[in-house]
């Protein structure tokens, strides 16, 4: 159809004359109501949004001399994220002489993984980035599968 008489159709019958296609030739247009397009549109981005799960990831500082009580708040905290669907972002933090000793705040990120073990899946490993040495975790199959 002429692009007159379809503009011309689209206002005798009060809709708008919307190009769906302008890579293809003919240009291929459609008579719709564009509002009633736009908030449909609108409506159906929300709802998918809506039903997405989001996956954040969640931080846990931790230092290379820390004690047995904070390291299992540390772990049950860090638990309930990984049971939740979330990923864990584990990062220990040195100060002064710590610097010289990073094989502590290893230990301490190896020892929060062992003792996740059963639900734990490990993304990135141990590296050191300035002052902070980071491990990346997430919840293995079967614990995102619980969490659904």
């Amino acid at each position: 159809m002429d692009t007159r008489d379809a503009l011309a159709k689209a206002q005798e019958e009060g809709l708008d004359l919307v190009e769906v296609n302008a890579k293809s030739k003919p240009p291929i247009c459609k008579i719709i109501d564009y509002g009633k397009y736009k908030y449909d549109q609108a409506r159906k981005a929300r709802e998918s949004k809506k039903n997405r799960k989001s996956q954040e990831l969640k931080e846990i500082k931790l230092r290379p001399a820390i004690g047995d009580h904070d390291f299992n708040v540390k772990l049950k905290r860090t638990r309930e994220f990984l049971e939740a669907g979330h990923r864990v972002k584990l990062v220990v933090q040195f100060r002064g002489r710590q610097m010289a000793h990073p094989e502590t705040g290893k230990a301490v990120l190896d020892r929060m993984c062992k003792e996740l073990a059963g639900i734990v899946s490990i993304i990135s490993m141990s590296k050191m980035e300035g002052r902070f040495m980071s491990m990346l975790i997430g919840p293995n199959a079967k614990t995102a599968q619980k969490s659904a």
